[in-house]
């Protein structure tokens, strides 16, 4: 069971936003991602708690963020319920995509196992619901999705294999570069990973 730290930083600036202390587990029925987030002085600001079935679809997510909550699945494509602070009011959501976006390298994650894409294969078009800081607000996004290559390096621990995808933004034309090794994000834009205690899983 990987358990470890990630530091998040601003995209643009490269400030510093906080961490995200997480563990995650593999097993027969799927995957499961439980995450916390802190700010650099280590106060709380938020939570993801993200399962996917073998199949790599979003059975269960819930998201916390500035008060905010998100409750959602893969049904009739991808539905949710967005909360505000004070629970007063409660907005349901459905869109035709494929899983869910965010801030947590845990989505990444989900979305290359929901994918299974084959090294240097024809990019992958995929519609995600990205549920944006500070408050969740979520928003339709268009990607595309290719495996670059796949390395293998030798560690104490045995070989890592390491996947490099490209991911393209297809409205923005923003690009990114992303590694995951088993159900670890190594790196991505934003993000880096500080501690693992024990090697990556991986999927059966």
């Amino acid at each position: 069971m990987p358990r470890g730290r990630y530091s998040l930083h601003d995209t643009h600036d490269h400030a510093p936003l906080g961490e995200e202390h997480f563990q995650c587990a593999t097993g027969p029925s799927g995957w499961r991602y439980y995450s916390r987030t802190t700010t650099a002085s280590g106060d709380e600001t938020g939570s993801t708690d993200l399962t996917l079935d073998e199949l790599g679809r979003p059975i269960r997510l819930q998201l916390h963020a500035s008060g905010w909550q998100v409750r959602g699945a893969a049904l009739d494509g991808v539905t949710w319920v967005r909360s505000d602070p004070d629970g007063a009011h409660a907005q349901q959501g459905n869109v035709t995509a494929h899983g869910f976006a965010g801030n947590s390298p845990a989505f990444l994650v989900a979305t290359a196992r929901l994918l299974r894409l084959a090294p240097r294969a024809e990019a992958t078009r995929v519609r995600l619901v990205a549920l944006t800081p500070p408050v969740l607000a979520p928003l339709t996004v268009d990607q595309s999705w290719s495996l670059v290559e796949t390395e293998t390096h030798t560690t104490d621990n045995g070989p890592l294999t390491v996947d490099n995808y490209r991911i393209n933004d297809l409205q923005t034309g923003e690009q990114r570069l992303v590694h995951i090794a088993g159900d670890v994000v190594l790196a991505a834009p934003g993000v880096e990973l500080e501690e693992l205690e024990s090697p990556p899983s991986s999927f059966p």
